[in-house]
Parts: C-alpha cells; structure tokens; sequence
C-alpha cells in the first residue's frame, strides 16, 4: 500500500514546473534604440557603472530648412552651451543599474526641446520594450517613452 508521503510528493512532481523569473543583465540597455514612435534613435553605452545615452540620429521634417545635423540646443539654460548640436548630444547621464528591482534608476535626463532636466528610470516593460521614464520630483508625474532595440 502506498503511504500518503509518497502520493503527495507523486502529486507535486507532476505539476507543472513554474520557471524562476530571470534576472535581467545590466547591460541589457547597451546599444541602439529607436522610439516606438520613430522620431528619435539613441545610443546607450556604459562608463564604468554609469549608463549614458546619446542622440545619434531624430527626425527634423518639422523644419526642412533646419536639417539634422546643423539643429543647436538654443534652449540650454547654461548659455555657453547653446551652440552644441543636438545630433551626438549626450541626453542621460547617472544611470545605474539596481539589481534589486532589474530596473535602471537615478539617471539624469535632459529635453533640449525644453532645456530642462528631468530624473529618470528605464526599464523592460512585458511585451520587451524599453521604457524611459522621465520625471519632475514624484515618479507618477512622468512621460514615458518606449524604443525598439535597433539591429
């Protein structure tokens, strides 16, 4: 006769094994993105610890006769940084990995539309996408922007 233990324990092993959620890489972020919206393809790189990204290619059909390469960040509010184009500009400085919530956190984000700094968070959302989060002081006041891993 089987004893109880051993129905049980047959009972367990065949249930369907629930795999353990993986653990993201911290240089998951590392490489080209473009906005889901296709307006903008950033580069993110890593120096050191620190996550940066930069603006390697936007879309300037809002203004022809302003092309890409010769827009300037004239909203700067340090004025002896007007004249730096935008295209190769760094945007997101500071970000470091927290292992704890497989998310990137405490970045610096700049709009050279505004000329305003913004905290920042990026992360995977479900279906794969990179979302960044910038925010003003809380995180729920926030615009996010999600990119496609440019191949």
């Amino acid at each position: 006769m089987l004893s109880v233990n051993f129905i049980i324990l047959l009972l367990i092993s065949c249930l369907p094994i629930q795999s353990l959620p993986q653990k993201i890489d911290e240089d998951a972020i590392v490489g080209k993105w473009m906005s889901t919206e296709k307006n903008v393809e950033v580069e993110v790189y890593k120096v050191n610890d620190e996550f940066r990204a930069k603006v390697v290619w936007f879309d300037d059909t809002d203004d022809l006769s302003r092309p890409m390469e010769t827009r300037k960040d004239l909203n700067n509010p340090d004025k002896k940084l007007r004249d730096h184009k935008i295209l190769g500009m760094n945007v997101l400085k500071n970000l470091r990995f927290n292992p704890e919530n497989d998310r990137w956190e405490n970045g610096i984000i700049y709009d050279a539309n505004s000329g305003r700094h913004f905290s920042s968070v990026v992360y995977f959302n479900d279906d794969g996408l990179l979302e960044v989060k910038g925010y003003w002081k809380f995180e729920f006041l926030c615009q996010t922007v999600a990119f496609r891993r440019v191949y």
